[in-house]
């Protein structure tokens, strides 16, 4: 965490400031705040130089110019606004972008919010009113990455679902999607799925360990009225049938031809085995029984001699 103290004053005065309906106009402008845009540098000044698209323009501080820069050269840059929502563009690269779930780390706590770290030189605010729980100074929470649509500031919010898209209508059972892991509680992990929609994946649909902040692919096993998706990380059906069986073919080789794991063990031991449901299990067993590859007995399956 730096060491430099953050000037609230400079950043966002007061609560109240944010909280309150602000009579200043809007922000009209063709140019995207919060996001990349590729403009056209249109003139120098002392500051540095200014980049737009007809109209509109945004100041470049000298310090982002980069060397043998011409009138009428296109660059991308990060626009967003500064302390005193003045549109300002950067050559740094932020964590994420206007709709964006990511990690960030807490940098400091004031009465009205948290400031995050997200890589540029004004820090991220997560007002109060925004915040799913208490945060603290150091440490990473997952933050979506939001704009008001009135006053045009970018802001940050934890609370992840009321923030994942309800609209699930595009989506299908059996879909791959990404996967980015929000928490993990007794019963599952509950994961942003296509860094847009809110889904949850049961234990014994995960298959490998997984820690909170990691990403992986996964498929949708069920879409729930409220919005709500149901996961797991093998595609549902029998199309996982032929990887399953293969698991069980190279556990058993490893251990020497034979496992006592049958239809009659429990779940927790079926994937503590082999990292797969019972009902996987049964059905890649069944593939390996017909092509006479394994043996059923009473205490476990075996390799066919």
């Amino acid at each position: 965490m730096s060491g430099k103290k953050t000037n609230f004053k400079n950043v966002w005065s007061h609560s109240k400031k944010h909280t309150e309906k602000l009579s200043k106009p809007e922000l009209e402008t063709s140019i995207k705040i919060g996001r990349y845009n590729r403009l056209n540098v249109q003139a120098r000044s002392d500051f540095g130089v200014y980049l737009g698209t007809g109209d509109d323009r945004v100041l470049l501080p000298n310090k982002y110019v980069p060397n043998r820069l011409s009138i009428g050269d296109r660059l991308d840059v990060f626009v967003y606004t500064d302390s005193e929502d003045r549109l300002v563009a950067t050559t740094l690269t932020p964590a994420g972008v206007v709709g964006d779930f990511v990690f960030l780390i807490a940098k400091d706590v004031a009465p009205f919010g948290t400031f995050m770290d997200w890589g540029l030189e004004k820090d991220l605010l997560v007002p109060k009113n925004e915040q799913q729980n208490r945060m603290e100074p150091g440490k990473k929470y997952l933050v979506k990455i939001c704009q008001d649509n009135r006053t045009h500031r970018v802001y940050g919010t934890t609370q992840i679902s009321a923030n994942c898209d309800k609209n699930t209508r595009d989506l299908k059972v059996g879909q791959q999607v990404d996967l980015l892991v929000h928490s993990i509680t007794t019963i599952g992990i509950i994961a942003v799925v296509d860094n847009r929609y809110y889904g949850r994946m049961y234990l014994n649909e995960t298959y490998q360990k997984l820690f909170i902040g990691d990403t992986c692919k996964g498929y949708i096993m069920r879409i729930r009225e409220d919005g709500k998706i149901d996961l797991s990380m093998k595609k549902p059906g029998y199309s996982s049938v032929p990887k399953s069986a293969d698991v069980i073919l190279y556990r058993l080789n490893k251990s020497g031809g034979f496992i006592p794991c049958h239809d009659k063990s429990s779940p927790e031991e079926i994937h503590k085995c082999f990292s797969m449901s019972k009902k996987e299990f049964k059905r890649a067993v069944g593939t390996l029984y017909k092509k006479r590859l394994i043996e059923l007995k009473k205490n476990g399956i075996g390799l066919l001699k």
